[in-house]
């Protein structure tokens, strides 16, 4: 799949998938891409709920040093950590339509110095940039998690090319 990057260029898609036997396996994706993510790096989390969002959330946070707890944000729509080697903003837009997040300007936030996970992104498809990182987490019985990941240009395609190299799924 081809998307639109900054520029109007042409941005590549790459597609794998994570397979988490326990929270574990999901704690050390999150803690991979953390230690991966630069300063304006945008991560859609979807899934079900209880399938997992906020607690990616919890282990990708505590890998960029966040000493704060970290909780899911669904009355407060965003929680901003400025503790970590990089400035974490935590959203979670379950509770609005993509008029109420436009108004709220949540964005602004896409385009800064921090790391930006986004809970229930698709409720928001036209205000997510061109490039990102989508992850969906699905359940697969017990503890156990399908992850899929879907990056979009730059650094996020390349992102899971590197984990396809350590042994994720390519689709």
């Amino acid at each position: 799949m081809i998307g639109r990057a900054a520029g109007g260029r042409e941005a590549e898609t790459v597609r794998t998938v994570w397979r988490a036997e326990d929270e574990r396996g999901t704690a050390r994706l999150a803690e991979r891409l953390a230690d991966w993510a630069e300063p304006g790096a945008v991560i859609a989390l979807d899934g079900d709920l209880g399938a997992g969002k906020t607690f990616f959330a919890q282990n990708f946070a505590r890998a960029l040093g966040v000493r704060e707890v970290v909780n899911s944000p669904t009355f407060t729509i965003i929680r901003e950590y400025e503790d970590g080697r990089l400035p974490l903003y935590h959203m979670d837009v379950y509770r609005l339509s993509q008029d109420e997040a436009d108004e709220l300007g949540l964005d602004e936030y896409f385009y800064g110095q921090g790391v930006v996970l986004v809970e229930w992104a698709k409720l928001i498809p036209d205000l997510l940039p061109p490039a990102r990182l989508m992850i969906e987490i699905g359940h697969a019985g017990g503890n156990a998690r399908t992850i899929r990941l879907a990056g979009t240009g730059r650094p996020y395609a390349d992102w899971c090319r590197r984990l396809v190299e350590e042994g994720a799924s390519g689709e």
